[in-house]
């Protein structure tokens, strides 16, 4: 059939399954992990310069460096296999090298990564843990001594796995050198890549434990300004029960709570999101083990649920009681809103009754002055007519005072008239 009837991505996105497959271990064998990541804004990096980092190390080994920026490399420098994948958030480095160096955890294996190329990464070291593969003796009791030489024993977790394919243990703890330390005794028979699988495992659960942890110490940094801004609230809103001496101050200062959580939630809504999907990784990687009790000692399982959990509790609850104070503030900001525009409306009710009131009054002292104004217009048209009218009065014998008389009442008349028609034109 002609790929032209096929999603362009589609063969994308199948080859995407398969590009990360497990490594094929022989027993006995080491693993080195080591995984980086950006201090700050790590999703969003320069993934040129771990591709430049991962280039450094090859051309230390002797090895071509890829073309491109890729996501995940697989290959063989001076004997050792060598895997580099690049995550969302920071970026991984596998070493596989057959046979073990003795004594155990000698820090031998980690040489192919050297100090000073780990200074030199792009990012900080988060996780780095060495696993030692050897085959599981038949008498499983000499494994204990080993185990007490290699661990603390106060946090050594240790676990039949897999139907009794084989036994994994580690502490948890840093080491002298810096690494972490893992031990896998595989049962003979087990296949090259179920023992990948197993040791791939184990590498997931410690480097998403670490990424996980980090939304632990952000919880932490902000659970004082959540104790801050809670006592805030809580007073604001107390106060919305009695009459308060602003409202429009208390509104301020509410909305002014309700914007910085808000941007608190900006800040951490990615890493608490972060931590849950790592949480759940590490819970299923946990899970896939199938682990059973050996030897008395508490199972990965049994140790995350004790010093993992409540770290991932305290997380989830601090996600909660922001996204709880955003919305109490966001609740106490409408209720206050409302009760600013009740007394808004209130005052501008009384200052319409106010106008009104002085209209009233204004169109009384119109009224008042318009009386006025007849009477004086009046006054002077009266004077007027009379000097007017006096030649009259004598020809036909009229006195002055008939006269005026006789003229007052007719201007007065004209002059209310034509305040009137003045009236009429102005409304």
């Amino acid at each position: 059939m002609s790929k032209q009837v096929d999603h362009p991505q589609r063969y994308a996105t199948v080859n995407e399954l398969h590009a990360r497959p497990f490594p094929s271990l022989t027993v006995p064998c080491e693993a080195v992990y080591l995984a980086f990541k950006e201090p700050e804004q790590a999703a969003n990096r320069d993934r040129g310069r771990d591709i430049a980092h991962l280039s450094d190390l090859l051309g230390r080994l002797g090895s071509e460096a890829p073309a491109g920026i890729v996501n995940h490399y697989s290959g063989n420098a001076q004997g050792v296999d060598l895997k580099w994948e690049s995550h969302t958030e920071f970026v991984t480095y596998s070493a596989f090298s057959d046979g073990l160096s003795m004594p155990a955890f000698n820090g031998k294996s980690a040489q192919v990564f050297s100090p000073d190329w780990i200074a030199g990464a792009p990012g900080k070291r988060l996780a780095a843990l060495t696993i030692r593969v050897e085959e599981l003796p038949e008498d499983l009791e000499i494994v204990v001594p080993l185990l007490r030489d290699w661990f603390v024993q106060e946090s050594l977790a240790c676990a039949q796995i897999i139907e009794g394919a084989a036994i994994v243990a580690g502490d948890f703890q840093i080491d002298a050198s810096g690494q972490m330390r893992f031990a896998v005794f595989v049962r003979k028979g087990t296949g090259k890549r179920r023992v990948g699988r197993i040791v791939q495992r184990l590498c997931e659960i410690e480097v998403y434990r670490a990424m996980s942890m980090l939304g632990l110490l952000r919880a932490r940094g902000l659970g004082q300004t959540l104790n801050a801004l809670d006592n805030q609230l809580s007073d604001l809103v107390s106060g919305l029960n009695g009459a308060h001496a602003s409202s429009e101050v208390a509104l301020n200062s509410l909305l002014a709570i309700a914007a910085e959580l808000e941007s608190l939630s900006l800040q951490y809504s990615y890493r608490f999101a972060a931590t849950a999907a790592y949480e759940a990784i590490v819970n299923q990687r946990i899970e896939i083990l199938r682990e059973t009790r050996i030897y008395g000692r508490q199972t990965f399982g049994e140790f995350m649920m004790r010093r993992y959990d409540p770290a991932m509790r305290t997380v989830k609850a601090t996600d909660e009681r922001l996204k709880s104070l955003a919305n109490r503030a966001q609740r106490a900001a409408e209720l206050l809103r409302t009760r600013v525009d009740v007394d808004r409306s209130a005052q501008n009710q009384k200052l319409l009754e106010s106008m009104n009131d002085r209209a009233d009054l204004q169109l009384r002292l119109q009224r008042t002055v318009e009386g006025l104004s007849v009477v004086a217009i009046s006054y002077y048209g009266v004077n007027l007519a009379s000097y007017a009218a006096y030649p009259l009065t004598e020809v036909l014998g009229i006195s002055k005072s008939i006269a005026t008389s006789v003229l007052t009442p007719l201007v007065v008349g004209l002059v209310w008239l034509m305040v009137r028609r003045i009236q009429r034109k102005m409304h």
